[in-house]
């Protein structure tokens, strides 16, 4: 019998040695759960800073109900306080837009484009990215993205979630994704 005047076996006792080590067990791995998310504590705006190289792919629905490739390239620089700025070369159905050039005259990235982005702490974001092409008339062009940030934050996948052209006054139907890696220099490997 113990002080208390309970009978102790070497059932209970067993048993109470193997309910502590579980305990003890499970105290631990919270324990170190809890580290390891305290160490990785998500994303925020600051994670995605930097300059990114996106490559685009797509269909645009034409109005005949048939689509038209979407192929392009792209590099964005994100400033780790929710701006970006972009310079890109697009085309649709091998047509490079009015502006980006010709054969004969060069082609060339557009350029002047800015936006915004949020990061929430999982990881997934949104970003607005504005073409800035004014045509006189309608939108000067607007892209929305859903974002996802992964590998430490040197890669992005992208799904474009609206697509207001320039002229457009109304969102356009596309299947429009991306994908980037950070664009690291010797410097930055240091």
């Amino acid at each position: 019998m113990n002080k208390a005047g309970l009978r102790i076996s070497p059932t209970n006792s067993l048993f109470s040695t193997l309910l502590v080590r579980v305990l003890t067990a499970l105290t631990l791995f919270l324990g170190l759960n809890a580290a390891c998310l305290a160490a990785n504590n998500g994303c925020s705006n600051a994670t995605l800073k930097g300059d990114y190289g996106f490559t685009i792919q797509g269909y645009s629905p034409n109005p005949d109900g048939s689509t038209s490739p979407i192929k392009g390239v792209a590099i964005t620089h994100f400033d780790g306080a929710g701006k970006l700025t972009q310079r890109d070369f697009v085309v649709t159905a091998g047509v490079v837009p009015p502006g980006d050039g010709n054969a004969q005259t060069g082609f060339q990235f557009s350029t002047g484009e800015t936006g915004s982005y949020t990061l929430n702490p999982d990881c997934t974001g949104a970003a607005e990215i504005d073409l800035n092409v004014n045509l006189g008339f309608g939108s000067t062009g607007v892209i929305k993205l859903m974002l996802v940030l992964t590998n430490d934050g040197r890669v992005i996948h992208t799904v474009v979630a609206e697509l207001i052209p320039p002229g457009a006054t109304t969102p356009v139907l596309n299947t429009t994704s991306s994908d980037a890696w950070k664009i690291v220099s010797d410097h930055d490997q240091q």
